[in-house]
Formats: structure tokens, C-alpha cells, sequence
């Protein structure tokens, strides 16, 4: 799904052999990227034909952390799970994670094994985890299970880089496809945006700082994993681990985020199953 990282990791460690022991390692499994679409599998079959070619194109012996990336609404994730574990006592991975599942579903693969985290978005502009009636947020929190949230400077929107569609306008880049970066939905965003961008700049900080303070903000167990290309922006978005919000701060933060216009992934986006429940175990 991700190109060619795992390729580009692995000759990273065979250059760098007294390395491995301080990187904590993840990958995931389950969506095959096929022409102009995805197939998602999380069958346990899979499952262990993936991390035999993740653990051969890394060049390493194990992974500290083996996510399922999607789940495919046929296998029950007790299944998946069960697999997981046998991974795990193989030696071959060490803690579990999932990824866009429902509380449901996180409740029903903790039964089998403890799961580490769960990967979710979760930035000021998608708060679905909070929902009351997802009860997502809440059951991670009962469980002691972490979230680790992707996209949380909101693929790059909440940066405050982004001034017109022509800044996502090269070829291959998803965010064209996606509603929060189309037509009026994007024009009213950045006005959002904007009012964020005032915040930040009243506190003298960026807007991606002040945005991955306030996603820091949320917990302990809340981790975030923004992308970057630059070594520059690496050491921006480190420094915001030194950037304190007040509660005023945090809420105001909240407020203007509130009125972000379009969702965040297309309905029917083909593959992806948002909050994914899968079928019950049949006994």
C-alpha cells in the first residue's frame, strides 16, 4: 500500500545493523492495491503470507507492531486475531494493533488478545471518535488500548500551506478526490483554516505546532503520526512537543474547528470500511 517503504527501511537496516534496537517498528496488512482501486483482506491467511513478505523485504526478524489496516467485512476479526497471536508466539511480532474498527469490533479482538492501539484520524476537523454514540474514544480508554491518529494535521489542510486547490493540483494526489478539498468545501475550509491560523499566530507558533499541541493535548494515550518531506518540517512538528495550550486555548481550537465543511472520505470510496464491524463468529 505504501510503495516501496518497507524495501527502502530494510536496506536502511542492513547498512545500519546497530540500529534496529532503537526504532520501534510497525507495518500493517490488508488492503492490495490493484489498478484503480484496493482489495482488502484481512483473512488470516493473509495475514501470514503478508508479514512473511514484510519481514523479508524489511530484512529483519520481527516487527514491534503488526497493524490490520483495513478490515474486509467477511472474516470474522476473531479470526484475524487468532492469527495475530500465532504470529506473536512465533516470534515474528510483538504487540497487536488494528485500524478503523468499531468499538464493537475492538471489544470483540481484545477478547482474544490485547490489542496496543488502534490507528485512527482524529484532528480538530474529525472528532468521530469522541462521538457519544460511537462510544470509540471511550471503550479504547476502558480497554488501556492507545490511539495513534493518522492524518492529524488533517492531510495537510490544518498546516495552513494550502491556500487554493492549485497547492494539491499534481498528478496522483488523492486529496483531489477527497470532499474537505473540493470546490466550496475547500474555499470555506481555508477561511477556517484562517481563523486556526490566527490562533497559532497569536501564540508564535505554526499552525501544524499548534494543531499537533492540541491533538497532544487529548491524552497520554493519544499519539500522532503526521508525514513530512522535509527534514524542516520534521523538526517543526517535534517542537510542538514543547507547546502548551491552555483549556481556553483548546476550546477556542474546537470552536472554530467545528464549522469544517464536507467529510472526510468519499461515500462508497471503494475498499475502505470506516469504524468497521465485522461478522460475528459462528460457534
Amino acid at each position: 500500500m505504501y510503495g516501496d517503504c518497507e524495501d527502502l527501511l530494510g536496506k536502511w537496516f542492513a547498512a545500519n545493523p546497530g540500529k534496529r534496537d532503537n526504532i520501534f517498528l510497525s507495518t500493517k496488512f490488508g488492503i492490495i492495491p490493484q489498478k484503480g482501486s484496493i482489495k482488502v483482506d484481512s483473512s488470516p491467511e493473509y495475514c501470514r503470507q503478508a508479514i512473511e513478505k514484510s519481514l523479508k523485504r524489511l530484512g529483519v526478524p520481527f516487527v514491534n507492531l503488526f497493524y490490520v489496516h483495513h478490515l474486509d467485512k467477511v472474516t470474522p476479526i476473531e479470526k484475524t486475531i487468532e492469527a495475530m497471536v500465532e504470529l506473536k508466539n512465533a516470534g515474528k511480532i510483538q504487540h497487536l494493533g488494528l485500524s478503523e474498527c468499531s468499538a464493537d469490533t475492538l471489544r470483540r479482538a481484545s477478547a482474544i488478545h490485547p490489542i496496543a492501539c488502534v490507528q485512527m484520524e482524529y484532528n480538530p476537523f474529525t472528532l468521530e471518535i469522541e462521538e457519544p454514540q460511537r462510544r470509540f474514544l471511550e471503550t479504547c480508554r476502558e480497554l488501556g488500548t492507545a490511539v495513534v491518529a493518522y492524518s492529524p494535521l488533517g492531510r495537510g489542510l490544518l498546516t495552513g500551506t494550502i491556500k487554493s486547490k492549485e497547492d494539491i493540483a499534481k498528478a496522483g494526489d488523492m486529496r483531489t478526490m477527497l470532499p474537505r478539498f473540493s470546490g466550496e468545501s475547500l474555499d470555506k475550509n481555508l477561511a477556517t483554516v484562517a481563523k486556526i491560523n490566527e490562533i497559532a499566530n497569536s501564540k508564535g507558533v505554526t499552525p501544524a505546532q499548534l494543531t499537533l499541541a492540541w491533538l497532544l493535548a487529548q491524552g497520554d494515550d493519544i499519539f500522532g503520526i503526521p508525514g513530512t518531506t522535509t527534514a524542516s518540517r520534521l523538526s517543526e512538528n517535534l517542537e510542538a512537543m514543547s507547546v502548551n495550550l491552555t483549556a481556553e486555548e483548546e476550546r477556542a481550537i474546537r470552536d472554530v474547528a467545528k464549522d469544517v465543511t464536507g467529510p472526510r472520505i468519499p461515500d462508497n470510496f471503494p475498499g475502505v470500511n470506516l469504524f468497521g464491524d465485522t461478522p460475528p463468529l459462528e460457534a
